[in-house]
């Protein structure tokens, strides 16, 4: 979640670390645990709901949101494949945690969690680097809050998103966005107007373009990058390396 969310995941979520020759990591705690299921529009827990438990999301996207006292939405992160949700949140969830695609997650008891982290030598520093992503993160939401462009915003959500694909950004890259433009406004404090209206000039000036439902294709990533207004010519983008919120 975001500006410092209650979770390790990242915006678009921290991903557990990858195994390396068979040495335990935080995803493998999940393991042997049972696979649930959520149709897009569930909620798999709610604002103010008791914190027990970490969640793994196994596939699909979760967005977080936070419903203000005057009943403004504020999304504060996505959650994608690979993320740990629910590590270092209060006693209560400050978000809700909602299904953008069909989910499937597992969940442990979090002092079952902690427990397991806390016997292992390999564990704890994964950890540790977790939850420092999501503080670097939440440093970058908001600067791009406090001090972006609407159109620096926008182009920082494409290239970000098209960051955690792992894709060359010398090169075209197509990303998948699930969530709708509104979810998208929220994010990034803009009004569906502005963000759609955005989304128009790029697609106008050839750096983005449609290919199916839900898909697009960043056609010059370098104006893209440059647009963000954290494009070095010799470290590329500089802004947040992941999307995903922590919670």
């Amino acid at each position: 979640m975001h500006p410092l969310s209650q979770t390790a995941t990242i915006r678009t979520g921290t991903s557990a670390p990858p195994a390396v020759l068979g040495r335990p990591t935080l995803a493998s705690i999940f393991l042997g645990r049972p696979v649930e299921s959520f149709e897009a529009g569930e909620t798999v827990f709610w604002q103010g709901e008791a914190a027990r438990e970490v969640f793994e999301l196994a596939e699909g996207c979760l967005r977080l949101c936070r419903i203000l006292p005057d009943g403004r939405r504020v999304v504060t992160g996505f959650i994608y494949a690979g993320a740990v949700v629910g590590v270092a949140v209060g006693s209560r969830h400050d978000c809700s945690a909602e299904a953008v695609t069909p989910v499937r997650l597992r969940r442990i008891d979090r002092r079952a969690f902690h427990a397991e982290v806390d016997r292992s030598d390999e564990l704890r520093p994964q950890l540790l680097a977790m939850i420092q992503a999501e503080v670097s993160a939440a440093q970058a939401h908001i600067i791009m809050l406090g001090c972006k462009t609407a159109e620096e915003r926008v182009a920082t959500f494409l290239v970000t998103v098209a960051q955690r694909t792992g894709a060359d950004l010398k090169s075209p890259v197509q990303i998948q966005l699930p969530m709708t433009r509104r979810d998208i406004a929220d994010f990034l404090g803009l009004t569906l107007e502005t963000v759609s209206r955005i989304m128009s000039k790029f697609k106008r000036d050839g750096l983005i373009a449609p290919v199916v439902q839900r898909t697009i294709r960043l056609r010059r990533m370098q104006f893209l990058q440059e647009l963000t207004g954290e494009f070095d010519e010799d470290d590329g983008f500089t802004g947040c390396p992941r999307m995903a919120s922590a919670h």
